[in-house]
Parts: C-alpha cells; structure tokens; sequence
C-alpha cells in the first residue's frame, strides 16, 4: 500500500503560480503522476515522472507552464505551475502505482491516489 497526500492548492488568478506537494508514504517503481478532473469531464494526464530515471513527461496542454519534480529524501512530488489559466482549474490528483501496458497518462493504471487538492484560477 502506498499513501498519498496532497496539499498547495488554492484560488489564484490567471498568470498567477502553484506549487503542489504530494507527500508518499513511498516511491512506487516508474510512473509517478499528478492527473486533473473539472467538474463534469474525465481525469486527464498533467504530468509524470520516471521514478528512477527522473525523466518527465507532459501533456501539451501544460508544457512549458508546469514542472514536476520529486525530492528523493522526503518522498514528495511536486507540481510547479505557471502561467496558470482558467481552463486549469480543477481537482488535483496525484498518483502512484502504475501498471504496465499503457500511456503514463491512463489514469486506469494507476493503483494509488491521493484524496485530491482543488486548483481555481481566475480570470
């Protein structure tokens, strides 16, 4: 069983910046991931890291504006973004426990989530 907990969302308005925390109980084996759910829309993808690797991936809605990152020490991921836009807002989620067999943005793979941290951006 892996635990996660999410914090640093908050209300922001646009162009404004938020770095979200995800603090594991453990790193899971490759993909670690932070997905996204606005009201009445399917989880999507934001972004993901290679655990051992520390390489990174992007869904184009986000890159340039957002970086994840992880402190190997403090078994946290983290989510900076930047530039945000209304159409970010939503529910945050991170996630862990990815199995193999498809994309790092299947949120179906995944076996943990954190409870969720809200992110709403003003225009």
């Amino acid at each position: 069983q892996v635990q996660l907990v999410e914090s640093g969302g908050g209300s922001v308005q646009a162009g404004g910046s938020l770095r979200l925390s995800c603090a594991a109980s453990r790193f899971t084996d490759n993909y670690m991931g932070w997905f996204r759910q606005a009201p009445g829309k399917e989880r999507e993808g934001v972004a993901a890291i290679l655990t051992r690797s520390g390489s990174t991936y992007y869904a184009d809605s986000v890159k340039g504006r957002f970086t994840i990152s992880k402190d190997n020490a403090k078994n946290t991921l983290y989510l900076q973004m930047n530039s945000l836009k209304p159409e970010d807002t939503a529910m945050y989620y991170c996630a862990a426990g990815w199995t193999y067999g498809s994309p790092w943005s299947d949120f179906t793979r995944y076996n943990y989530w954190g409870q969720g941290t809200q992110v709403t951006v003003s225009s």
